[in-house]
């Protein structure tokens, strides 16, 4: 290992721009002629749209142009879709209604938007847009998933009978039914987890350009999956060909997900530019954020598990209704499907699972993936009833999770994943260890006479990441592949460009994909220039999300270098008349084994380029592309441990202790990964202890629409977090990785909610646990 290669602690190259305000993100392009879009949003969840009218408010100062959902169907600009296909257990496809990117008949939830306004400025586009006249009918409105099953529940889409968009399985069902019948305990739990609102620090943004004489669209926008943004605008919305089309992500102020969709801000801005003449911009402010983004989680899941005589799990069944919102995201209905149900056996054996989803149509705003997408919501129901059959069979929670470890690998479990590699009794002792988990009676004792209530809770998590392979997804109703590329451009004075479909949005990737270089060449990071984020540069990309910018990006990247040394070592022989066996590379130079011959790099470089002495039949030029497609997902794991302290006079909630010990594989940056976890972490705790969203019942309104509503976890609501890793190195990807991003996120909240109800002697407790519902709990 160099100094700045694999597993140097290597400070972000990123980072200067970003903290000294030079960052370019998409608010801050501008084009000659620029006008700004505001867009009309319904304030109702539900309504006929009886008549539009702008007549006012076209006439007002700076107004280019207002354009509505009908001039957009006559362009024949396309539905916003879900991109991957579950059928129900019947066989049926999934009912997937309309969603028009600017609504024509009929809203569906507050901030649908109905038409859109160009002007000279924001101000005059938003002062426009409040003189539109949009003459509604009122609906009758349903918020909440179980209800909106209900006969006589008001319907979203006629394509959905009762609101329902698929009802799927996965596992054995009449197995787990026997194992039931003949268990000796089985808990049962009813399980709540809350809806997210995932405000990354840089609200989304677009900027539509239209090019009359090239006949040629470009889009900025805040996308954590450019190229394939470009492939559905063009295929699917029919906003342009794709040769037409140039899609650029530049600095991305943070994604958790919210980003990987397709929204209808970026195609109506597309579309107006050519109706108009104008390049539009827009710029959510952070109300249209909360209103508009989609959001993450909200199940409401029924689940038992059994154990047999000897506390071995034997069954578990799983029944979960996931509310998506109004309209399907692009990636939802994979959520509480292949990223959720199939990680139900966590690090456990359980000889049978079942698990029935049932996805539903909500007056509420659209709900895709949220950091973790899926994984944390397994997670959470399993370490929660995991933790509460602990305390009924009178067993140590860590001891009843040890004693059904996984143990031999690989592992093929019953719901679809075969595990490839993996240690949990490793972090669960080095958690243990950590938190001096032996040791925690006498610091509740020590907190009771404060009159303190603590309490200590565990998570052992897994999650499935790279969200890979093609062949896999694909089977199971994916619209694309998950492959990743790369090409490695070698200049002719040896610096180095690495072009990959990997998109950084706060991950690092300058950093980390530079080190990668430095590892092999032996080149200083500052000499290597990561390009991504641009469709018109990059070929053809994945994006980045699910933690698989390492594994299945990173691996892309090897494979490119690989045929680079190969080439590079070809021409270095044959400048040094030596055997291109004998080539060895370091510390930027190409040696000849055993011998004092060396060519520096950028020599080598040179000699590619001028092609003045190239080994016969060698083509000039060192740039060499490759495509990586995985054989298996990546399977991070860790164990987490809190512990908390309650006032039981306010229910209010106090984390004392944060205990992290993941297993990530092989690690590039060991700083970034600890900041990866940070910050996933802090989520998970925003999840347990403050966010949620509500909405009225009756009239469907947001009523967390701000943050003066929304409470989102600051400095003082967190402890300093002591976290380390344990390896085993995934088999699956050439550099052993298997991804960070999520971890955090997904541990952390049960094992919050295990260490408050352990306080409060009460398990009934839903996220998040405010200080009023913890009271209330303490009083039951």
């Amino acid at each position: 290992m160099g100094v700045e290669g694999i597993g140097a602690r290597v400070a972000r190259k990123e980072d200067k721009r970003f903290i000294t305000g030079k960052g370019r993100y998409t608010d801050d392009m501008v084009v000659v002629g620029m006008k700004h879009a505001h867009f009309v949003r319904s304030p109702y969840a539900h309504a006929r749209i009886k008549s539009i009218d702008a007549s006012a408010a076209a006439r007002m100062p700076g107004v280019i142009g207002i354009l509505n959902g009908k001039q957009l169907t006559e362009d024949g600009i396309g539905n916003i879709i879900c991109g991957w296909m579950i059928h129900s257990k019947d066989g049926s496809p999934m009912n997937m209604g309309a969603w028009r990117p600017l609504a024509q008949d009929t809203v569906r939830y507050v901030g649908d938007a109905v038409a859109v306004v160009v002007a000279d400025t924001k101000a005059q586009a938003r002062d426009a847009a409040e003189a539109v006249v949009v003459d509604y009918e009122e609906l009758p409105v349903v918020t909440d998933a179980v209800k909106a099953m209900q006969d006589g529940a008001p319907q979203l889409h006629p394509e959905a009978k009762n609101n329902l968009i698929f009802d799927w399985e996965i596992g054995d069902s009449a197995a787990v039914e026997e194992a039931l019948k003949s268990a000796a305990h089985v808990t049962r739990m009813k399980i709540l987890n809350n809806r997210l609102v995932p405000n990354p620090m840089e609200p989304r943004a677009a900027l539509g350009i239209y090019d009359e004489a090239e006949d040629h669209y470009t889009c900025y926008t805040t996308s954590q999956n450019p190229h394939v943004a470009r492939l559905v605008m063009s295929a699917f919305y029919n906003v342009a060909p794709e040769n037409k089309l140039r899609v650029i992500a530049p600095d991305v102020g943070g994604g958790f997900g919210s980003k990987i969709y397709i929204y209808p801000e970026e195609i109506v801005c597309l579309w107006a530019s050519k109706r108009t003449g104008v390049p539009v911009k827009w710029n959510s402010d952070r109300t249209e954020a909360f209103l508009s983004d989609a959001h993450g989680r909200d199940h409401v899941t029924e689940v038992e598990l059994a154990f047999d005589e000897n506390n071995n799990m034997t069954a578990l069944k799983v029944d979960t209704i996931a509310n998506l919102g109004a309209y399907m995201s692009l990636f939802s209905s994979s959520v509480p499907t292949y990223l959720y149900a199939t990680l139900l056996s966590g690090q456990y054996r359980i000889p049978a699972i079942h698990g029935n989803v049932r996805t539903v149509y909500t007056n509420t705003a659209p709900v895709d993936a949220y950091r973790g997408a899926g994984r944390p919501e397994a997670t959470y129901l399993l370490e929660r009833i995991v933790e509460t059959a602990a305390r009924e069979l009178n067993v140590e929670p860590a001891e009843l999770r040890r004693q059904n470890f996984i143990r031999e690998f690989p592992y093929q479990t019953p719901v679809i994943m075969c595990y490839d590699a993996g240690d949990y009794e490793a972090s669960l002792e080095a958690a243990m260890k950590a938190a001096d988990y032996r040791g925690f009676p006498a610091r509740r004792d020590e907190a009771k006479s404060r009159g303190k209530l603590r309490g200590i809770g565990m998570s052992c998590y897994i999650e499935a990441c790279g969200i890979a392979p093609s062949q896999a997804v694909g089977s199971l109703g994916a619209g694309v592949g998950l492959w990743e590329s790369a090409e490695v451009r070698v200049n002719a004075v040896g610096t180095v460009e690495v072009l990959t479909g990997s998109h950084s949005h706060g991950q690092g990737h300058e950093t980390t994909f530079a080190q990668l270089v430095n590892d092999r060449f032996g080149l200083p990071i500052d000499q290597v220039s990561i390009v991504h984020g641009d469709t018109d540069k990059v070929q053809m990309g994945m994006g980045t999300y699910g933690s698989r910018s390492g594994a299945v990006g990173m691996s892309a990247i090897v494979k490119a270098l690989d045929k680079v040394e190969a080439k590079a070592k070809k021409i270095a022989a044959h400048l040094m008349e030596a055997d291109e066996s004998d080539i060895e590379i370091s510390g930027g130079e190409l040696k000849v084994k055993g011998t004092d011959k060396s060519v520096p790099w950028f020599q080598m470089a040179l000699a590619a380029y001028t092609a003045h002495n190239l080994p016969e039949g060698m083509e000039p030029g060192l740039k060499e592309g490759a495509f990586y497609d995985p054989t298996n997902f990546t399977f991070p794991a860790g164990c987490y441990i809190c512990e908390v302290e309650v006032d039981p006079e306010t229910g209010k909630t106090e984390v004392v202790q944060f205990v992290a010990a993941d297993d990530f594989g092989k690690i590039i940056n060991p700083m970034i990964v600890e900041g990866q976890v940070h910050g996933g972490i802090a989520q998970g705790i925003g999840q347990a202890l403050l966010e949620g969203t509500s909405y009225d019942p009756e009239t469907g309104q947001l009523l967390t629409a701000s943050y003066m509503d929304y409470t989102m976890p600051r400095a003082d609501d967190l402890p300093s977090f002591n976290i380390s890793t344990t390896e085993t190195v995934c088999p699956g990807n050439p550099l052993g990785i298997k991804g960070c991003g999520e971890a955090g996120a997904i541990g952390s909240p049960p094992a919050l909610m295990n260490a408050i109800t352990d306080a409060i002697g009460n398990n009934d407790l839903t996220m998040p646990a405010t200080p009023q519902k913890v009271w209330a709990a303490l009083q039951g």
